[in-house]
């Protein structure tokens, strides 16, 4: 988070809900990689999750809202593709070497 406020883009932690794992379990499969309807984004963290070692820091950047602007420009960003998160990501990488 401290990354995308240098870098200008909002980011900010958001839950990982123990209820919404029920929904990745699968009748034909070990896991589902959708959940229901609602909760997408925390749904798609907690599937990844399952994917990680308890001791690995993570992060799961869901940038299907911001990563294209159909209206005019906004800050940064022009009409299209916006590149949403990589700012952050150079920003992090600077902040880690």
């Amino acid at each position: 988070v401290a990354a995308a406020d240098t870098a200008g883009e909002l980011m900010w932690p958001m839950p990982l809900p123990a209820e919404l794992r029920p929904s990745l379990d699968s009748t034909i499969a070990d896991l589902k990689n959708i959940g229901e309807r609602f909760g997408g984004m925390m749904t798609a963290a907690v599937f990844l999750q399952e994917f990680v070692n308890d001791k690995t820091n993570w992060v799961h950047l869901d940038i299907a809202g911001p990563s294209f602007n159909e209206g005019g420009p906004h800050g940064y960003t022009g009409k299209g593709g916006t590149g949403y998160a990589m700012r952050t990501l150079v920003q992090f990488a600077l902040n880690s070497a």
